[in-house]
């Protein structure tokens, strides 16, 4: 009897020991809305972005800080994977698999080379690729939720160019630290008086002289947080409209006086400023003919490339292109023209197409290439390099409008969907 009672006190010691384990092993860091964040979720990504920070050589915060501003942002991007769940935004296995290639590639890099590269900076490509998959999916869900609402007119980037004129500012560029101490929609007036207290208490110990980069993560609440707050080089129609009237009385090493918005107050710090002079800008235009054969139920691959070679014989022997082509390219548009595509620049078709087109002497053929569109026999007529300055200045500008807008919609849209969400941190 009392050998059976001690075999069940010590079962029930390993059983309950087991259970302590496990409860340690799946503790909760925090709950998100239905989903919830374990600590060794935490722990992972505490750890990689503390090689991060150490690899660009700045210090470290504390670690209650780290873990607190690296769990605020796996918490907002929780929120938007649930988000994007929702609304069935899915990236497919290949989809994932031509990323990674496209980033070896770029990389001068095959696959099992980037894989190796990966594994040599102690990060693992099936980690790599999860983190791939949540940024695409990211990048997607606001591209649906902000990105459409975005609107650039002619008349804005005419006014922002005229501006640009008049102060004669069009290019320097400046080098800003940014850090957002948040107020939540329907704040109290309160706690709007105790986050502008905490702004200005920042800026006071900023301007004494502490270190911006430590003090971004630590205090910040904005996304670049975890960079120290680095909003890296921007010209003056790239910085957020609420900081441009701050930025044109601030020399190098200034921190401005809180800026309030409906996110929060903002500290800005001039890190440094630059003139950095555009120039001319000439691009290269290629006037261009093309016969297309586009293949279906009756035409294969191998047919369409038959055809187009059987042309190009002909043309070699003499017949004339702009004929074979009003009778052969399945291009109506410019069948009617011969063939021809008129004057092309850098971007405007498609680039399997500009590939070749670059690659061809003048009147010389091409072989067959196919597109999405089907297979083309290509020709160069002309090419002429053109001062395109004017046009590149305007869509540069237009760029720089339609991105500052994105990133003050982003912050005004995470800052709603964290308000309004369910979050119950544990300790972190």
């Amino acid at each position: 009897m009392k050998t059976t009672l001690l075999f069940i006190f010590i079962i029930s010691l390993l059983v309950s020991s087991y259970t302590l384990q496990a409860e340690v092993l799946d503790k909760i860091a925090a709950v998100v809305d239905d989903d919830v964040i374990l600590e060794g979720e935490l722990d992972s990504e505490v750890s990689t972005i503390m090689q991060r920070i150490k690899a660009s050589n700045t210090q470290v915060p504390p670690d209650f800080i780290l873990r607190k501003q690296v769990l605020e942002k796996m918490i907002i991007d929780k929120l938007q994977r649930q988000l994007a769940d929702r609304a069935g935004i899915k990236v497919t296995e290949e989809m994932l698999n031509n990323s990674a290639a496209d980033i070896a590639q770029r990389n001068n890099m095959n696959i099992e080379q980037f894989k190796a590269e990966l594994e040599g900076q102690g990060i693992s490509y099936k980690n790599f690729l999860e983190n791939m998959r949540n940024e695409i999916i990211i990048n997607q869900l606001r591209a649906r939720e902000i990105g459409g609402r975005i609107k650039v007119t002619d008349q804005e980037v005419e006014h922002a160019m005229e501006t640009q004129e008049k102060i004669g500012d069009e290019d320097v560029q400046y080098h800003l630290g940014h850090i957002l101490i948040a107020v939540k929609e329907g704040a109290s007036a309160s706690e709007i008086d105790k986050a502008q207290n905490r702004a200005q208490e920042l800026v006071t110990k900023l301007r004494a002289g502490q270190d911006f980069t430590e003090a971004a993560m630590g205090e910040s609440s904005d996304s670049n947080a975890l960079k120290g707050g680095d909003l890296g080089w921007r010209k003056k129609e790239d910085i957020p409209t609420l900081f441009v009237d701050s930025i044109a009385t601030m020399s190098q090493g200034i921190v401005a006086e809180p800026i309030r918005s409906p996110s929060g107050f903002h500290i800005i710090k001039m890190l440094e400023i630059k003139g950095s002079a555009t120039g001319t800008h000439m691009v290269t235009k290629t006037k261009v003919r093309h016969i297309l054969i586009k293949t279906n139920e009756l035409v294969d691959d191998n047919e369409a490339k038959k055809r187009l070679l059987v042309l190009k014989a002909r043309i070699a022997d003499g017949d004339d292109f702009s004929a074979l082509a009003r009778a052969h390219s399945d291009d109506k548009g410019s069948a009617l023209k011969g063939g021809l595509l008129d004057w092309v620049g850098p971007g405007d078709l498609v680039k399997p197409f500009e590939e070749t087109m670059e690659k061809l002497a003048i009147k010389e053929l091409s072989e067959p290439v196919q597109t999405q569109f089907g297979w083309h026999l290509i020709q160069v007529l002309e090419r002429e390099n053109k001062d395109n300055s004017q046009e590149y200045k305007k869509n540069l500008v237009r760029d720089a409008i339609r991105k500052r807008k994105i990133e003050e919609e982003t912050e005004l849209w995470l800052r709603r969907l964290r308000d309004e969400a369910f979050v119950e941190i544990y300790n972190p």
